[in-house]
């Protein structure tokens, strides 16, 4: 018994030190590949720009779509996760209410799926990098290492594919557009939107327009 209290010590003292290590080394280091990227199977095609070289369409876009309350909240949104709650009491799959913050940290981290261990991870390296990294560094990662295509990562390679230009001039229409497809990018069309995909890009055009007069996106450009 001893002997399995003092290996579960060690162990925590291990994954505490190396995953700080990680967070620190990505405060100022591209992550060079995440678990999401090799385990897809589909190669990869990524090119990191600096927040500088994104433009701001795209994440005013990202916020209105995947987060309005980004710049306010400490990683976590209280009450996406009591809705989540709600959801899985219900039955289904585990859903985790996840803020742009929860992402960043599962996308560069962790790997893809659900499950209470994975979510509980998530949160631990959530807390880190909002700690460690601040708002301006989790958005710029976030729109590098998120997947926008098949075999597709980041802000980036996600404008060439697409538009064939840089995603320094992104138009309002192409931002809202690529942020319809972040949840689903391997089903969801960014070229040639369709049905749901054309009707929330729409809905995200218009959100930005909330977005940038409420400040919501100032904490990126503080």
């Amino acid at each position: 018994m001893i002997r399995a209290a003092k290996l579960l010590v060690k162990i925590i003292f291990w994954f505490v030190g190396i995953s700080l290590a990680l967070v620190l080394l990505f405060k100022f280091v591209p992550p060079p590949v995440t678990a999401t990227m090799i385990l897809n199977g589909d190669g990869i095609t990524k090119d990191w720009e600096s927040l500088g070289n994104i433009d701001r369409n795209l994440v005013t876009a990202v916020i209105a779509a995947e987060d309005g309350k980004f710049c306010s909240h400490n990683g976590f949104d209280q009450e996406a996760i009591e809705n989540a709650i709600r959801r899985n009491a219900a039955g289904g799959r585990i859903r985790g209410g996840s803020t742009i913050s929860q992402q960043t940290a599962k996308n560069v981290f962790l790997w893809q799926g659900g499950g209470y261990f994975r979510k509980g991870l998530e949160a631990w390296f959530t807390f880190l990098i909002e700690t460690v990294w601040g708002k301006q560094r989790i958005m710029e990662v976030y729109l590098n290492v998120a997947e926008t295509g098949i075999g597709t990562y980041g802000a980036e390679a996600g404008a060439q594919r697409y538009f064939q230009h840089s995603a320094a001039r992104l138009t309002k229409s192409e931002a809202a557009r690529m942020a319809a497809a972040l949840p689903l990018p391997q089903e969801r069309s960014v070229t040639n939107p369709a049905g749901f995909t054309r009707r929330y890009g729409n809905t995200i055009s218009a959100r930005m327009g909330v977005v940038r007069r409420g400040g919501l996106d100032a904490c990126v450009y503080d």
